[in-house]
């Protein structure tokens, strides 16, 4: 009988993922206009962050500094090739290159600043992996346009990716079109994720706001269209680029065996993760989304080339977000946790973690089969982690030994995967450096391998100081998965 080979592949892609509007900063130097994303308040785990339609004097806006990587960028590329970093996930700043979303012509002084980031990188031999929009769409499409529901943006934003393709074709190969674009499947992706503005000064995701699906789901089409022409505009300028789709991927159990629960699991797998990777990697709409859309009354408008547009602009690879599991019961009465940007029913045979988030490590095995055995691609895990409040000691020792437990279970379970004959090719750990929260705009909610002096209140030095994990996960990297311990 053949060995069965657990190892991951040679030149695996190691690393870190971040995004802009966590950790960047310099939200009004460089030229940089406002994005969705500066115009969020701080929050909580029990406070959510409000959505404010201008920026109130005194106001905690956490991504207006963040961790100032706009000044710190070289002393933390610097420390991620200290652990050995293959690859960094990234995003560029929209409003960075375009301050408004429409304008005329880039931000010459954007475009330098990610020419310098990409030159540091290359010093370390460090492949970025660039998300091209992340939560962060100019502001001045939301008032101009409300986002995503206007079909233009398609425009401006192709006309973005056509500036950087052609910029950084020398120095990124690797692409994601969106962040967890399906988060539009939710009604909290709305603004987040649409750029669409409710009434008011609204909370972020919040149920009193009246949701409009219409509205979601118009949007989401106009971004797989987006998605589909950056694809194809980027195989043109540069053939040896790869594009890849991300997707926010829910993993849901039947909380029991009865036949509701186990349709109801299928149903929520299909429409919360499928429907958006279906369109991105088979080019077209599948059969439950029309349905869902029929019975809904949701009339998608789509002009006469766009199933044409889909198809032609297929993804490369797919990546996807893991963080928990959750469960679904056709029984209104079970008990809810939270989840990434969800919520679901509790697991009994789960731990969760402080922030409710239930750890299921064998979730991510269960998960990569799942997609890998409908679409026969490569993937990427680009976003996995445990967000936690660290103690810093006397001594300056940060023992993180929680989250070394929670990723190396992780991983174990990724060899699983690799010997179940998934072709997982990289694994980019979420927020390798600490960086505010995305859904409570907390800072005490830290997933690093580097700890940053800031506090929940914006107080700190920002100093940068090596965790407990920041040598593990170098020792993890430098045996290519093999030292775990």
């Amino acid at each position: 009988m053949a060995e069965i080979n657990k190892n991951f592949p040679q030149g695996f892609l190691w690393g870190g993922a971040t995004a802009a509007n966590q950790l960047e900063g310099g939200y009004n130097e460089g030229g940089k206009g406002l994005s969705t994303a500066d115009m969020l308040t701080a929050g909580s785990h029990t406070t959510p962050r409000r959505i404010t339609p201008v920026l109130e004097a005194g106001g905690n806006y956490p991504s207006h500094e963040a961790i100032d990587f706009y000044r710190h960028y070289k002393e933390d590329i610097r420390l991620f090739a200290e652990m050995g970093f293959k690859i960094f996930r990234m995003s560029i700043a929209w409003s960075r290159i375009f301050p408004n979303g429409d304008d005329a012509e880039p931000s010459e002084e954007g475009l330098k600043f990610y020419d310098s980031v990409f030159a540091e990188l290359k010093k370390y031999n460090i492949e970025p992996l660039v998300t091209i929009s992340h939560y962060e769409a100019p502001f001045g499409l939301a008032q101009k346009y409300n986002g995503w529901s206007d079909r233009r943006v398609i425009d401006f934003y192709v006309s973005y990716c056509e500036v950087i393709f052609n910029r950084y074709k020398a120095v990124v190969k690797y692409w994601l079109t969106f962040n967890e674009i399906n988060i539009l499947t939710m009604r909290f992706g709305l603004f987040m994720a649409g750029a669409m503005l409710p009434e008011g000064n609204a909370e972020l995701g919040g149920q009193a706001a009246e949701d409009d699906e219409q509205l979601r789901y118009q949007a989401l089409h106009h971004q797989f269209i987006a998605s589909a022409k950056a694809v194809k505009l980027g195989h043109a300028i540069n053939p040896e680029f790869q594009i890849g789709c991300m997707i926010a991927y829910m993993c849901s159990y039947p909380l029991t065996c009865h036949p509701d629960d186990m349709i109801l699991a299928q149903q929520k797998d299909n429409l919360t993760n499928f429907l958006c990777s279906d369109v991105q990697v088979r080019g077209a709409y599948p059969g439950f989304a029309k349905r869902y859309f029929a019975e809904k009354r949701l009339d998608i408008v789509m002009e006469a080339e766009d199933e044409l547009i889909l198809q032609e602009g297929r993804v490369d690879f797919y990546t996807f977000s893991y963080y928990s599991s959750t469960c679904v019961s056709a029984d209104p009465e079970q008990e809810q946790i939270g989840g990434n940007l969800a919520m679901g029913l509790k697991n009994p045979y789960l731990q969760a973690s402080a922030w409710e988030w239930q750890i299921d490590p064998q979730g991510l095995r269960w998960s990569l089969n799942n997609i890998y055995n409908r679409y026969q691609i490569p993937l990427m895990v680009v976003e996995n982690g445990l967000g936690a409040a660290d103690t810093v000691e006397e001594d300056g020792s940060i023992n993180d030994d929680y989250r070394i437990d929670y990723l190396k279970q992780h991983i174990e379970q990724m060899k699983e995967a690799v010997a179940d004959g998934v072709e997982l090719i990289g694994y980019t750990s979420w927020g390798c450096i600490d960086l505010v929260s995305a859904g409570t705009g907390e800072m005490k909610k830290r997933y690093g391998f580097i700890y940053v002096d800031k506090d929940n209140e914006g107080k700190g030095t920002l100093a940068r100081s090596r965790k407990k994990s920041f040598y593990w996960y170098k020792k993890v990297i430098g045996s290519n998965g093999e030292e775990l311990v």
